[in-house]
């Protein structure tokens, strides 16, 4: 009936669990997802319970809702066999998603049957009678569950864990979950603030407490190495090796470090084996194409005459493995750039169109993704297209998008450039007046802001935009 349908409902919203958490599938790539967490499952010696959870959800958006009753299953075997003296305890969030899946598939009774598991057991866990029970473990899965559905939601997990870590201050694994999401925010948000001191500090100590963990390790390589203490990154790298040398999710980091220091061979050699254990990942691919790259700009960049065949072999070999990064992950932006790019190189300029295109299709992107699109394509209409209209369209569209960031001031400097010329040949309009106004105006040149509106005034006397700006900094003096 409608009625116990309504309370079901309500009851559900109180849970803790995947369903919950406001986990939204437009921001992630979901097959991508799932090829990630089964890699782990596989790779990971440490009890895989939220793996496991997080999988039957990833399914249940996937809409199989079998098959994310089957993840929930082996979750509970995990639970039996690790943790058999905390089953209640330890089953809340399995509990809540079995609920939820349940209740999806109008299966009402067995739903109902979960939530009340659920309200009793959090009942004999904490002395107040609340459904909602804060218990670090949670907190933490809920931070996992944040850092694995990308960029937008690194702040909350960073949250999560803080707030697991009050109660448990050296638990190994809310520790190393903390230190990741300081390291991605720092990577990602506070590249402004230069100070990245603060998640090597806690990245040590997560090593610290969980020696045993190569892929924390290879991120306080990496940190140490931003901070320019190579030499100390590279001990932690080679120790590692020593513990883990097939484990894909460090090996990744680990070529990183290695091209990053310009040894491109080592990197190679590395991400090959990596690619032998997980030949799919279309994180390795990328950057194995990123690695032809680099040894193209090389060779370019060291030989007067670079042999027409050699060059041709690294230009393929780059477009083959970020062609085959984007065929595994389709949303994946910065992999659709360089292989527009790279299209480039070879002058295949239809096929870099078409690349480009696909980038522009993606639905998940950040402001600066989105400004180094607009930079990179107006690049290409400017130098090998030779349409300068276009690319000042482009480069406009990335400045007007409002977030500082490396790409936004390139399309500043690109157009500063070109307009300086156009309006030099006397071939500047008011378009072309305004937008420098726009770019004095950013960079706080007042005056010259106003005398190139007054121009693109001059020239579009009842354009809104430019007399509404004149005003403005007029005011504003």
């Amino acid at each position: 009936s409608t009625i116990s349908n309504n309370s079901l409902k309500s009851s559900l919203l109180q849970l803790e669990c995947h369903f919950t958490w406001t986990l939204l599938k437009q921001d992630v790539d979901l097959d991508e997802l799932e090829e990630t967490i089964e890699d782990q499952v596989k790779f990971f010696v440490t009890s895989n319970i939220r793996n496991y959870n997080l999988l039957s959800y990833v399914c249940h958006l996937k809409n199989s809702n079998e098959e994310a009753l089957k993840n929930l299953q082996i979750a509970e075997e995990e639970i039996k066999k690790n943790h058999p003296d905390e089953i209640a305890r330890r089953s809340l969030v399995t509990w809540g998603n079995y609920a939820w899946i349940y209740y999806h598939m109008k299966r009402y009774e067995e739903a109902q049957t979960y939530v009340s598991k659920v309200e009793n057991s959090c009942k004999e866990l904490s002395s107040t009678a609340q459904r909602k029970i804060q218990l670090p473990d949670i907190c933490a899965e809920q931070g996992w569950a944040f850092l694995k559905f990308g960029r937008k939601y690194y702040e909350r997990a960073k949250n999560c864990f803080e707030n697991a870590l009050k109660n448990e201050p050296n638990n190994p694994e809310f520790n190393t979950g903390y230190a990741i999401a300081m390291y991605r925010l720092e990577n990602f948000f506070y590249s402004q603030c230069e100070d990245r001191s603060l998640s090597l500090e806690l990245l040590k100590h997560a090593v610290e407490l969980n020696p045993k963990d190569t892929f924390t390790m290879a991120l306080l390589a990496l940190r140490l190495q931003d901070v320019e203490r190579v030499d100390e990154g590279e001990q932690y790298i080679e120790e590692a090796m020593q513990k883990t040398p097939d484990f894909p999710h460090f090996l990744r980091y680990a070529a990183m470090f290695y091209r990053r220091k310009g040894d491109v061979d080592k990197a190679l050699e590395i991400l090959k084996n990596a690619l032998r254990v997980t030949p799919k990942s279309s994180f390795l691919h990328h950057q194995v194409g990123i690695c032809y790259r680099i040894k193209l700009f090389q060779l370019k960049k060291t030989t007067r005459y670079p042999p027409q065949e050699q060059v041709e072999e690294l230009i393929r070999l780059a477009i083959f493995h970020f062609k085959t990064a984007i065929d595994k992950k389709t949303k994946f932006f910065h992999a659709c750039v360089d292989l527009a790019n790279m299209y480039v190189q070879g002058k295949r300029y239809e096929e870099a169109e078409e690349a480009f295109q696909k980038a522009f299709q993606i639905n998940i992107l950040s402001n600066d993704d989105k400004q180094q699109l607009y930079y990179h394509y107006g690049n290409f209409q400017r130098f090998h297209m030779k349409l300068e209209s276009e690319a000042i369209r482009y480069y406009r569209e990335g400045l007007k998008i409002e977030e500082d960031s490396y790409a936004r001031s390139k399309c500043s400097n690109a157009l500063n450039e070109l307009l300086g010329w156009r309006i030099q040949r006397g071939l500047g309009d008011a378009t072309d007046f305004g937008t420098l106004g726009l770019i004095h105006n950013l960079n706080g040149e007042k005056q010259e802001a106003i005398e190139c509106y007054e121009k693109a005034v001059e020239l579009h006397p009842d354009n809104e935009e430019y007399l509404s700006a004149l005003c403005e900094l007029r005011l504003s003096l």
